[in-house]
């Protein structure tokens, strides 16, 4: 189970992009292939598994976070979860320069903007 995040509140979205779903829907335009709900359980399941892995990290290092990050930071994009896209973009950037001060904030706002994505994943997916 992901733990809560520690840091100051930074009110995350809990709604994914339109456009994005947008496109996503194009692949699928009748909807009979169940391609966005299929989509979507896949990130829903990859970004459970990814946040829990970060969150048990045992002393985190900056290598594994980037490499999280860089994982969740294109299909969080591609679904529309745009502000998890961009934490994950600036945590990745920093980390690879060496700036590894403020790891544990970063990892706080990736587990903050990640638990808002699964939220506005399971809202469509319920709906």
């Amino acid at each position: 189970m992901v733990p809560p995040a520690t840091s100051a509140p930074v009110a995350p979205s809990s709604t994914l992009d339109a456009q994005a779903l947008a496109r996503l829907r194009e692949l699928d335009p009748d909807g009979r292939a169940g391609v966005v709900r299929r989509v979507l359980e896949a990130y829903q399941g990859s970004l459970r598994r990814g946040l829990e892995q970060l969150a048990a990290l045992p002393p985190p290092s900056p290598e594994a976070v980037s490499a999280l990050a860089h994982t969740l930071k294109s299909s969080s994009a591609s679904v529309g979860a745009l502000e998890l896209a961009q934490v994950c973009s600036e945590v990745e950037r920093r980390l690879k320069a060496g700036e590894h001060q403020g790891l544990e904030r970063d990892i706080a706002h990736l587990l903050e903007h990640g638990k808002a994505a699964l939220h506005a994943v399971a809202t469509i997916l319920q709906g």
